[in-house]
């Protein structure tokens, strides 16, 4: 028969230990939401906080700025000569026509210059007449040689062909029929090289001639050109415009290039703003711009952009298209609203100074009953004066927070009492 074996008391605890495991873990879980997944709070008054809520709404892609007014154009003034300031003929802000002197100038080593110039030419002019009398003379001396010459070579053929007769007829020597054929050849050679060497001279005498005209030519011009240097010392008006600005005094030296001034050409205007360095890869050529004045709207056209930036800020010109405000004035500050881009549907939160704290990486979002705020990661793309647009995180209905985050530090969830 066979006998029933007794289980330890270890042996039957061992079957209760699967329970055991699962009660423990499902304890644990229970201590770690309630204690472990709570994030860092801060306790926060509703009075404190700005709420905004997200919206679905057309996004205007535009930038405010302010610009200032300008003249089309700035001219510079620059004296061609330099020289000491002996007159200002009109003073700042003289309204002036194209051709009107402003300064004048002089300049003694410059009347010292002309002098020498017209010096210069004189003697030139003695030399080219007193070579033209000589060359006469040469000419002259010339066709008087020649002149003898061919007198002398005829003599010479009449006499050979004289002999010439008289030989074959036996009446003369056989050496004088040679004589006279020998010196009739000989003065036909030398009229021969007398009329080459007078066509060689003649040639050469009208280069030197040329030569001496155009030498005499450019001293002409020379003296001029001087001259005209001499009206320089007068500094005249480029345009029809205001002067706006000059920086002389009498008896002050002025450099030749030196910036003294400046012309305002008033015939239209310009408006001249800085924008912030964020958008300089989206504002170009050609865009448009508005702003308000009065009751009116007026339309500007970007019509430069400065490529250089400065303190964070680039520049850029707007020049007016169809009206422009009554009793503009140079230095007037305008308001512009700048359009970067086509309205367009999108998700939008208001701007709000959370935007220095968290650069648009997350942001606080209110619970349904509002009385917790959560820290959420979002991406924000464009902005205008009013809003964000946000790209990712956020949903139509829900509210934010929007006031700054400085008091927040690293906390994850806001306690709103």
């Amino acid at each position: 028969m066979d006998r029933v074996i007794e289980k330890t008391r270890a042996q039957r605890l061992m079957k209760y230990w699967p329970y055991v495991v699962v009660g423990c873990l499902v304890l644990g879980a229970g201590c770690w939401l309630v204690f472990g997944s709570h994030a860092s709070t801060l306790r926060v008054n509703r009075d404190e906080l700005t709420v905004s809520e997200v919206q679905r709404a057309e996004f205007k892609d535009y930038v405010r700025t302010n610009g200032q007014v300008m003249p089309i154009q700035v001219v510079q003034i620059s004296p061609e000569e330099g020289g000491i300031v002996v007159e200002k003929v009109v003073e700042e802000g003289t309204h002036v026509r194209r051709g009107d002197v402003i300064v004048r100038l002089s300049n003694s080593n410059l009347d010292l210059q002309i002098l020498n110039a017209e010096a210069e030419l004189a003697e030139k002019q003695n030399l080219l007449r007193n070579t033209q009398v000589a060359m006469q003379q040469d000419r002259l001396n010339n066709q008087t040689e020649q002149a003898q010459l061919d007198m002398d070579t005829q003599r010479k053929q009449r006499a050979y062909e004289q002999n010439q007769r008289l030989y074959g007829q036996g009446l003369i020597s056989r050496e004088d029929y040679l004589q006279s054929q020998e010196d009739y050849q000989l003065s036909a050679r030398k009229q021969h090289l007398v009329v080459q060497r007078l066509k060689q001279d003649s040639i050469y005498r009208s280069v030197q001639m040329d030569q001496m005209e155009d030498n005499l030519e450019n001293m002409r011009r020379n003296v001029v050109l001087v001259r005209q240097r001499k009206d320089k010392l007068e500094v005249r008006s480029a345009i029809d415009g205001e002067l706006g600005l000059l920086d002389v005094e009498l008896g002050q030296s002025i450099a030749p290039g030196q910036k003294i001034g400046q012309l305002n050409d008033l015939s239209d205007y310009k408006v001249q703003a800085e924008i912030d360095e964020h958008y300089i890869d989206r504002v170009r050529q050609g865009l448009m711009a508005t702003f308000q004045r009065g009751d009116k709207t007026f339309e500007l056209q970007v019509r430069k952009v400065y490529p250089e930036v400065r303190q964070g800020k680039f520049r850029c010109d707007f020049i007016f298209r169809g009206q422009r405000p009554e009793n503009i004035r140079t230095g007037q500050t305008y308001y512009l609203d700048l359009e970067l881009g086509q309205p367009e549907q999108a998700v939008l939160i208001p701007r709000g100074t959370f935007f220095q704290t968290t650069g648009g990486q997350w942001i606080f979002v209110l619970s349904a009953d509002g009385s917790k705020a959560y820290r959420r990661t979002i991406r924000i793309g464009r902005q205008n004066p009013q809003f964000y647009e946000v790209l990712e995180g956020l949903e139509p209905g829900e509210r934010v927070v929007t006031s700054g985050y400085e008091a927040f530090k690293d906390n994850e969830v806001l306690d709103i009492k």
